[in-house]
């Protein structure tokens, strides 16, 4: 047989004045859940009143009962959880911004290879492109040059042999 809570009168008066207080929505319908619980309505009754399912309800309720009010009241539920804030991905740029500002080339994928430790999973492709430009990182790259470049004086020199063959 699942277990049955019981919400005492001193619970119904925490409630009544969390409510008051209370200036959530959200907050006020979960209260109001628990409230009408209290007064003894059924699981259906609650979910009509408030729009939740039934088996949401019943969740409010356990949670109430077993970790308090401020586990109803709060909202934890913030986006973001899985990557850093934006003080800790300065922190973590701060190493490869010295490695820049000293002319030595700092490639993407070693970047992105590191943050995916830091954070524990796979990021996709463009986050770390998202996180340099959120900093201020643009693409700078090197001019390129052939390695096998002739001098300007050999150059100059085979320009002087082709006009003097066209003659």
């Amino acid at each position: 047989m699942p277990k049955r809570y019981q919400i005492s009168k001193e619970q119904i008066e925490e409630l009544e004045t969390a409510r008051k207080v209370n200036k959530g929505k959200n907050v006020e319908n979960r209260i109001k859940a628990l409230m009408l619980r209290a007064q003894g309505k059924q699981l259906i009754q609650i979910a009509e009143a408030t729009e939740y399912h039934p088996a949401y309800v019943s969740k409010l309720v356990s949670i109430y009962c077993n970790q308090g009010l401020s586990a109803i009241i709060e909202n934890h539920y913030t986006g973001n959880r899985r990557n850093m804030s934006f003080a800790e991905e300065a922190t973590f740029l701060s190493e490869y911004k010295k490695l820049a500002e000293k002319g030595q080339i700092v490639e993407v994928g070693a970047i992105k290879k590191a943050y995916e430790e830091k954070v524990g999973h796979v990021i996709g492709k463009g986050q770390i492109y998202r996180v340099l430009e959120r900093h201020g990182w643009r693409k700078i790259m090197p001019r390129s040059k052939h390695p096998n470049k002739a001098s300007d004086e050999v150059i100059d020199a085979s320009k002087k042999l082709t006009l003097k063959s066209e003659k």
